[in-house]
């Protein structure tokens, strides 16, 4: 196995890959490593200051780990009601149940790195945002 990654979509086809090196050598906001029929894998680094931005999965469940970095994490019934708020390290799993209102915010001065895992897929097959305003910008997002 090489040991450059290769950032591009490899879903519906075998994969393997470095999970934690993927994430930590991702520079973009967002890169997409996989997406399948039920389930879509994502790297993203969130810069100082900034987050992953409130949303809401509509039957969509979420796993997101810390690999590096720190931050919060807040989930609630509502985006007016994040009753829920957690300091995330290195090393956290966050689980986001279906429907439920969450926001990672970086609020340290090193970048904010994390896997995501969707289970159905929420973003277009190969998706990258190089910055958190590409993905604001992009039609397809929500």
């Amino acid at each position: 196995m090489s040991d450059t990654i290769d950032f591009k979509d490899h879903g519906k086809e075998p994969y393997v890959v470095n999970i934690e090196k993927a994430t930590v050598e991702n520079k973009n906001y967002r890169t997409t490593l996989w997406t399948g029929e039920k389930l879509q894998v994502t790297v993203m680094t969130i810069q100082p200051g900034d987050d992953i931005g409130l949303e809401v999965h509509h039957g969509i469940d979420q796993f997101l780990r810390i690999e590096s970095g720190q931050g919060i994490c807040k989930m609630g019934p509502t985006e007016d009601n994040l009753d829920f708020t957690q300091d995330v390290y290195d090393d956290d799993a966050i689980f986001v149940p279906a429907g439920v209102w969450h926001n990672v915010i970086n609020n340290s001065s090193e970048p904010l790195q994390l896997y995501t895992v969707y289970a159905g897929p929420d973003h277009l097959p190969g998706t990258v945002h190089e910055t958190h305003q590409d993905a604001i910008d992009d039609p397809n997002e929500h």
